[in-house]
Formats: structure tokens, sequence, C-alpha cells
């Protein structure tokens, strides 16, 4: 090694122990979601609880419009599982989707 390559490993291994020395744990805390999922005494309220409330706050729900038929839930929650990675079971989704549609979409009760 030359002079140079020692003085930019020098250089680099003072960085990185600085960096490490330095790189402390840091946490955020989010406030609470103000707005929770409708309870229900259906089955899909629980399952929806488990696999929405994972990854997103109930708020998401209200920004659905309320036409939704259930073709568009259903669509919305393979979405979820295709395309976003989310862990949801295939047996999980037919009550998600009876959930989803009759609490937020076109099924609801007048």
């Amino acid at each position: 090694m030359n002079h140079t390559s020692i003085t930019a490993a020098i250089a680099i291994g003072a960085l990185l122990s600085f960096g490490a020395a330095d790189a402390g744990t840091k946490s955020i805390q989010l406030p609470p979601d103000a707005v929770q999922l409708k309870t229900s005494s259906l089955p899909g309220f629980t399952t929806a609880l488990r696999n929405c409330m994972a990854c997103h706050s109930a708020e998401y729900m209200l920004y659905q419009p309320p036409t939704a038929a259930r073709p568009y839930w259903d669509n919305m929650v393979k979405r979820m599982k295709t395309v976003f990675k989310a862990p949801i079971e295939d047996a999980d989704i037919p009550p998600m989707v009876d959930y989803l549609v009759k609490t937020y979409g076109n099924e609801q009760p007048k």
C-alpha cells in the first residue's frame, strides 16, 4: 500500500467509526389514529382489524366511494395482497370483502 492508500483507509475507518458511534437509536411517536374501523358482528370485522390496520389507518376506508359494489372491494383487497404484498390469507378475503362492502360500500343498511 502506498501512502495515499493508507491515508484514505484511515480516513474511511475514522468516518465509519464516527458514524457508528453517532448512530444512536432514534424513535418517533405518531399520534393515535383518529378514525377506527366501524365495529361489526360480521366475521370480516376482526379479519379487517388484523389485516387492514397492519398497514394503514381506517381513514383509508372513508376515502372509498360509498357506492362501491362488492367487485370493487374484492379487487381492492386482492390489490393490497398482490401489489402491496399485504400478508392476507386467501381464506380471509371473502369475509373481509363482505365486511367492507356492508360497512363502507353499497350494501350498507339504509
